[in-house]
């Protein structure tokens, strides 16, 4: 019973949508070739920005085997700032503020096709051991990277949504 009652209550939802012409951003057909075909271009990286080459590869599912046929250039701006202070005047906690710019060009034309920067702000303890506190570190580089890489595929599949969908 209890099957049936969620079925008709996901249908009953669902009629609403059926109307007004909502269509999933990843139901876009050439949205998922265009996000494989983006080659990212990091000069001058940090290992923060190592890692989010490296998180973009995978959110981008980029297809090595084929050539790219877009060019994701990004410009990387860290900031670790203390925010918590024990009482010997030592921090024990930091915020890593990430900015990115980056910009999208066309491989074969180098066209600037997109422009954007996104901001991400991260915070970790940092433990009295050494080797804790760079753990801490590497793991505030990590989830900023991570939460950037989100950022700037969504950024990028709104962009190619569009252009596949012009006039929306």
């Amino acid at each position: 019973m209890i099957p049936r009652l969620a079925t008709v209550g996901l249908l009953a939802g669902a009629l609403p949508l059926a109307g007004c012409g909502f269509t999933p951003l990843y139901a876009t057909p050439a949205l998922t070739p265009a996000l494989a075909s983006v080659e990212t271009v990091l000069p001058g990286t940090s290992r923060t920005g190592f890692l989010l080459k490296e998180q973009l590869g995978r959110q981008l599912a980029r297809d090595t085997d084929e050539p790219a046929h877009y060019r994701l250039t990004l410009t990387l701006n860290e900031y670790r700032v203390p925010r918590g202070v024990r009482v010997n005047n030592v921090a024990n906690r930091y915020e890593l503020d990430v900015t990115a710019s980056y910009s999208l060009t066309d491989a074969a034309t180098a066209k600037v096709l997109y422009t954007g920067a996104s901001s991400v702000e991260v915070s970790y303890d940092s433990a009295d051991p050494p080797y804790a506190g760079v753990a801490a570190n590497q793991d505030g580089e990590q989830r900023a990277a991570a939460q950037m890489a989100i950022q700037i595929r969504l950024a990028l599949a709104r962009y190619f949504e569009r252009q596949a969908t012009p006039g929306v």
